[in-house]
C-alpha cells in the first residue's frame, strides 16, 4: 500500500503530509505518524505520508546505503530520487484535498517541500503550514501560497476540526 495510509472505510478527505524528509530528525516520520493518529480519529480523514512511500522505493530498489549513494553512484541515485518525486507530485496533484505542512529549519536544505507548497497553490487546494520559524524566516512565496498558517499543530487541529467535522 506504500504512502498511503488508509485510516477508515468512509473516507472523505485525503491530506497530503508535506515537509522536510532528507535533513529532517528521523526523515520528519514522527509529526507524520502524530498527525496521522489524530487525523483518523477526529475527522476520518485519508493520508499520504511520503515517508512510508520513500522507504517502499528505496528497499524496492535493495539501497541499504541509499544516502551514501548521491557520493558513490549517483546516477542510480538520481533515479530513485526522480522516481520519489513522481509518486510524491502525482500524489499533491491526483490524490490529495489538502495539505498540511511542518516548515522548520531542516526545509532550508531541501526543496520538494518548496515544491509541493507550489504545486498545491497553483492547483487550488489548501495549505496548512505549521511553521516553527520566526515569521521573516518564511519566504514570502511560501507565506502566500499558504491558506493557514500555525505556530503550531494544536492551532491546526482546531482550525481542521472547524473547517471538517
Amino acid at each position: 500500500m506504500g504512502g498511503w495510509v488508509d485510516l477508515s472505510k468512509d473516507i472523505n478527505m485525503i491530506a497530503y503530509l508535506s515537509g522536510p524528509i532528507e535533513n529532517a530528525h528521523n526523515d520528519g516520520a514522527d509529526w507524520r505518524n502524530e498527525i496521522t493518529e489524530w487525523l483518523q480519529t477526529k475527522l476520518n480523514h485519508k493520508v499520504f505520508n511520503p515517508v512510508i512511500e520513500n522507504k517502499s522505493i528505496i528497499e524496492h530498489h535493495n539501497a541499504s546505503d541509499f544516502r551514501l549513494m548521491k557520493k558513490t553512484n549517483p546516477s542510480e541515485y538520481k533515479k530513485i530520487i526522480r522516481k520519489i518525486i513522481k509518486v510524491d507530485l502525482e500524489a499533491v496533484v491526483d490524490k490529495s484535498d489538502y495539505l498540511i505542512v511542518k516548515w522548520d529549519e531542516s526545509v532550508f536544505r531541501g526543496g520538494g517541500t518548496h515544491g509541493e507548497v507550489t504545486i498545491a497553490y497553483w492547483l487550488g487546494k489548501p495549505v496548512f503550514l505549521v511553521n516553527k520559524l520566526p515569521i521573516n524566516d518564511i519566504s514570502s512565496w511560501i507565506f502566500s501560497c499558504s491558506e493557514h498558517i500555525f505556530d503550531n499543530f494544536e492551532d491546526l487541529k482546531k482550525k481542521l476540526e472547524e473547517l471538517y467535522c
